[in-house]
């Protein structure tokens, strides 16, 4: 017991620089935001307290925010399965035993490392009317939109945009390729499987954990895109793509609605949580975990 007793006593004071940031920097944090939402206040005065106010102004009065939901629902129902399809298609290719091809995953990953401002300042020079990517259209008689200044074309410059970034999922589904086992594939062949038949009945079923992992990862950064439209568009034009939390920050720290920001933080994490819950409530039917297949 005097064993096990000092085992705890180092346990504790191991982690507790780790529990006092949690507390202080983010679990205190979250709980005063939460108190703010119920609040009106302008970070110069006092809270004032007015109950669900905020919460019935945002889904009954407040037209901004649900264009503001709609077009973050827009961005991660198109960039989220496009992301997902376009990294395991490089990674189904970055797998093949040529030469050089370790500086060719290299030259795929290097763009998941370039920060959000550099990126979002590249494409909004790429993607103006005249210039980047619509001189290349007119190379092939395809005249271009004017992607950033049109309602019609803003969010799928935004989503052409997300593409960009797949070397890190990338990289994680090769790992998951290298890690099948070669044994399965010689057995197919040998059953007479084709290549697509080994992909589908072998490749995926073994990569569905790594596709749980990005799908998630993927759903919460999607549904907490910033940067982009902050840099890029602002919003515009006319909100068309103006998003969650662009929107919050819009009204926390440019009119000061604090306690109005806190109730959209909260109605965001309540949205991400029931979306992480649904996928996970789903992966039974499509993830396969070695280890529980029953012998």
């Amino acid at each position: 017991m005097k064993l096990r007793a000092k085992e705890t006593l180092w346990f504790y004071l191991l982690v507790s620089p780790w529990l006092v940031g949690f507390i202080g920097l983010t679990l205190g944090p979250m709980l005063y935001s939460f108190y703010l939402g119920f609040t009106d206040w302008d970070l110069f005065n006092a809270p004032r307290w007015v109950g669900l106010d905020n919460f019935v102004r945002l889904f009954t009065q407040d037209r901004i925010f649900g264009k503001a939901l709609l077009n973050t629902f827009y961005y991660a129902g198109l960039s989220i399965p496009l992301g997902l399809t376009a990294s395991l298609a490089v990674a189904w290719l970055l797998n093949k035993p040529l030469a050089g091809m370790r500086i060719f995953r290299t030259l795929y990953y290097i763009p998941a490392l370039v920060p959000a401002v550099a990126t979002s300042l590249i494409f909004q020079r790429l993607l103006a009317p005249n210039s980047g990517l619509n001189q290349l259209l007119a190379l092939v008689g395809i005249q271009g939109p004017a992607w950033l200044l049109d309602p019609l074309w803003v969010k799928p410059a935004l989503v052409l945009m997300s593409l960009w970034g797949v070397g890190g999922g990338t990289v994680l589904l090769l790992a998951g390729m290298q890690g099948v086992p070669v044994e399965f594939y010689e057995a197919a062949a040998m059953d007479g499987a084709n290549q697509t038949q080994m992909f589908f009945k072998i490749t995926l079923p073994m990569l569905s954990p790594v596709l749980f992992f990005n799908l998630i990862t993927g759903l919460i950064g999607a549904m907490q895109t910033f940067t982009q439209v902050y840099i890029m568009t602002g919003g515009g034009p006319n909100n068309a793509s103006l998003m969650i939390v662009p929107y919050l920050f819009d009204n926390a720290f440019r009119f000061y609605h604090m306690g109005y920001a806190s109730a959209i933080a909260w109605v965001l994490f309540v949205l991400i949580l029931l979306l992480t819950l649904l996928v996970f409530r789903s992966s039974s039917a499509w993830v396969y975990y070695e280890s529980e297949v029953k012998r």
